[in-house]
Formats: C-alpha cells, sequence, structure tokens
C-alpha cells in the first residue's frame, strides 16, 4: 500500500513537473510575443506606418525606402517615410474619403443614406482632398472661393445641381493623389451665377454641403455642423447662459411648455451665441427643386422669419450681419484670432463668419485630433498621447513643405510617426 502511494505521489509529481514545464514555456513563448509587440524593429514599423496611414500593405519597394529612412533615427527622416506612404493613391481614396465623407452629412455617416444616388466622393470631399494633397493651408477650405474637380477623361461636366460628376470619378479609381486628376478651380466660376466670389465660402457653399445643411430647418444647421465637423464642438458644450440674447429670433420660444425657466437655463445658452453668427447665412437656402444651393444678395431667405409667433418681441433678420458674442465668456477659450478685422463682427458667411471659425485656436486643435483618432485608432488617452497633440499642433501652425503653414498633410505624417510604437 506505502509503495502504491509512493508511486502515486511520483506520478502526480511528474504530470504537475510537465504541466509546469508546458505552462513555462507557454509564458516564455506570450513574453516573447509581447517583447516583440513593444519593441518593433524599424521594418515593422514602417509597415505599420503604412497600414494605418493607407489601409493596404506597402510594396516590397516602398518598404524598404521606409524602413531606411526610420533606421537613420533621425525624426525629420522618420517624417519623410510617412510621406513615402502616403503616395499611395489608397491614401487620399480610401483613408481621406472615409474620414471626410462624415462631415457632408447630419448622420455623420461613411456610407450615407443616399449614397447610391450620390455616391461617397462629391465637391465637399474632393475640395478637403485636394486641399490636404496640395498643402495649402488648410483654413481656407472654410472661407475660400475654391473646389477641386475631376479632370480625367471621359467625365460628366462638374455640375452645381448634379453629383454625377464625383460619382463617375470615383468610379474610375482614378488616384485623387495625381494632381492631373483632381485640379484646383474657383467655386463661383462653376456655380452657373448662383455665386460670386464675395459670396463663396469654401466647403460650406459646395452643393454637398448646402444639400445636406441648407436645405429646410432654419440654416442653423449649417453652423452647428460646421462648428461640430471643424471645431469638434457641438452647441451644448458652448452652451453659456451669461450671453446677451438680443440676437436671438422671434420663432425660439421663451417659455416651452409653459415654463420659462426652460428658456433661461438651457435654450438661452445655445441660441445667445448661435442665432447671431447664423446670422450671416441668411441669404442662403437650399432649392429642392432645382438640386442646388440659392444664394440672393440682399435677399433675407424666408426660413430665418418664420414662426414669428412665438415670440414677437424677438430678434427679426433683416440681412447678413453677424456677431460673435463667443468672444466673451467662456467660449473665449476657443482662442479667437484678434487680429482678425472687425472684433468679431461683420457681414456675410464668405469671407468674414467663416474666417473667424477657422482663424481659431479651436479649427487647428479640431484637426489635429480628428487625424490622431483616424491614424492612431484611439482618441488622445493618456499624457504623452496629449503631448503629442500639442506637439504636432505647434508644428501644424508652422511653415512645412510650403511656406504658408497650416499643412494637413504634415499632420498626417507626424501622426503616423508618434503611432508607428517604439
Amino acid at each position: 500500500m506505502q509503495n502504491f502511494m509512493t508511486k502515486g505521489k511520483s506520478e502526480l509529481s511528474m504530470i504537475m513537473n510537465s504541466h509546469q514545464s508546458k505552462l513555462s514555456t507557454a509564458l516564455f513563448a506570450l513574453l516573447l510575443i509581447l517583447t516583440a509587440q513593444v519593441f518593433a524593429d524599424s521594418r515593422t514599423q514602417a509597415k505599420r506606418m503604412h497600414d494605418r496611414l493607407t489601409g493596404v500593405a506597402p510594396s516590397p519597394a516602398v518598404l524598404n525606402s521606409m524602413e531606411a529612412l526610420l533606421d537613420t533615427g533621425n525624426s525629420a527622416d522618420a517624417v519623410e517615410a510617412a510621406y513615402i506612404a502616403m503616395n499611395n493613391k489608397h491614401f487620399y481614396n480610401a483613408t481621406l474619403v472615409n474620414l471626410i465623407t462624415p462631415w457632408t452629412n447630419e448622420a455623420r455617416a461613411v456610407f450615407p443614406e443616399d449614397m447610391d444616388t450620390e455616391g461617397t466622393l462629391n465637391d465637399y470631399t474632393a475640395t478637403v482632398i485636394g486641399a490636404i494633397r496640395d498643402e495649402i493651408d488648410f483654413r481656407r477650405i472654410l472661407y475660400d472661393d475654391i473646389l477641386y474637380v475631376g479632370a480625367v477623361g471621359g467625365l460628366p461636366a462638374y455640375s452645381y445641381s448634379s453629383n454625377a460628376h464625383y460619382q463617375v470619378l470615383e468610379a474610375t479609381g482614378a488616384d485623387m493623389g495625381d494632381p492631373g486628376v483632381l485640379i484646383p478651380v474657383a467655386q463661383s466660376a462653376n456655380t452657373g451665377g448662383v455665386l460670386t466670389s464675395a459670396d463663396t465660402a469654401g466647403v460650406i457653399t459646395t452643393r454637398a454641403a448646402a444639400k445636406a445643411f441648407f436645405v429646410d430647418g432654419t440654416n442653423r444647421a449649417m453652423f452647428r455642423f460646421t462648428v461640430l465637423n471643424h471645431l469638434c464642438q457641438d452647441l451644448e458644450q458652448l452652451k453659456d447662459v451669461t450671453l446677451p440674447a438680443d440676437r436671438i429670433r422671434q420663432d425660439v420660444s421663451r417659455s416651452p411648455g409653459g415654463d420659462s425657466r426652460i428658456f433661461m437655463n438651457a435654450c438661452i445658452g445655445c441660441h445667445t451665441g448661435m442665432d447671431p453668427m447664423t446670422q450671416a447665412f441668411a441669404y442662403y437656402d437650399y432649392d429642392k427643386t432645382a438640386n442646388r444651393l440659392k444664394f440672393e444678395n440682399g435677399v433675407v431667405q424666408q426660413k430665418n422669419l418664420i414662426n414669428a409667433d412665438n415670440f414677437k418681441p424677438g430678434y427679426i433678420v433683416t440681412n447678413n450681419n453677424w456677431l460673435n458674442y463667443w468672444r466673451q465668456g467662456n467660449n473665449s477659450l476657443l482662442g479667437w484670432d484678434t487680429s482678425l478685422p472687425g472684433s468679431g463682427g461683420g457681414s456675410g458667411a464668405a469671407s468674414a463668419m467663416a474666417r473667424e471659425l477657422a482663424h481659431s485656436e479651436q479649427f487647428a486643435r479640431c484637426q489635429v485630433e480628428k487625424v490622431f483618432q483616424a491614424v492612431c485608432l484611439r482618441p488622445a488617452g493618456n499624457t504623452a498621447d496629449r503631448s503629442a497633440v500639442n506637439n504636432i499642433l505647434a508644428n501644424f501652425k508652422l511653415p512645412f513643405k510650403k511656406s504658408t503653414g497650416y499643412e494637413l498633410k504634415r499632420v498626417f505624417a507626424e501622426t503616423a510617426v508618434y503611432c508607428k510604437g517604439p
């Protein structure tokens, strides 16, 4: 009996030792994998950068070139490696399209509801893609007389009432990173006489933006989604109940549901800032019959005057003069450019109100944060990430390939370098 028990203990010990050996081997293998992930070599980092920027694997030649640049250990060479990756057409045709398309519809969807009839590429997305590729001052996308159109043979002509031009361009799969495929033109010269150069406001007055945000409503949607997409702030975050309420329109009830406290403690906080700014859009509308933006200089569109009986003493829009009350109070932290003429007020959207938004500190920070999310596949969530965002933001404002600064392509490059891993 004792021998049997001794033998049993011995076998049990052997089994346990065997399991421990296997467990130790598995743990060692896991440690090797984790170590390899934490301390990736230059080739692995180069591939990771290329994957994040383009969504496709690099060719051996491209990977070799990127690896060689990373091997130098020089930060400028690492950025140059990212630029090599961005020569791939999928950076423009896929990564940028997927990033920008949500800015063009209220659902903020990569695949909009009207994709079957409109496609995902339109004059808004194409213009932003072109601005990034050509490394122009990115702030111009909100206020300049700018538009990018296709220059590939067989395309329908650009139309201010149809998206067929971009649908066919998208279907060709042509490389939008090629300056011969997507070219800049004056937006005002391609609107069929609807707009002059003084009336255009970059992507705001593209057909795609008008169809999404000027249609119906009171034009507040255009303001809200411009702020949301390009300042990364929604109105709820910008609510300030301490500002003057003198520019809030008649259509806003001062006692919703019979309770004035709701207006004083909630509604007023958004409308005090939004309504005087949105007045810049007073002459714009979307003509659903003609499928294009409608603009009548000097004529306040009826949508700005609806529901006047909600509060008769409310503000009546008579022109397109706007004011930025957010230059004071909590939202002064958005970093308004005090060097701009007009001291936070002016006429129209084109060179005035839209420029006010684009030249804010928050506009620049928003672009960097969006790129960080897209390339790193996460928001900046720790001290190191936030420090990287601040450094990239500072560089974004400085001249790089061009003399103006605010080149968003540089932001993609520097973000990819940061997120390539150690």
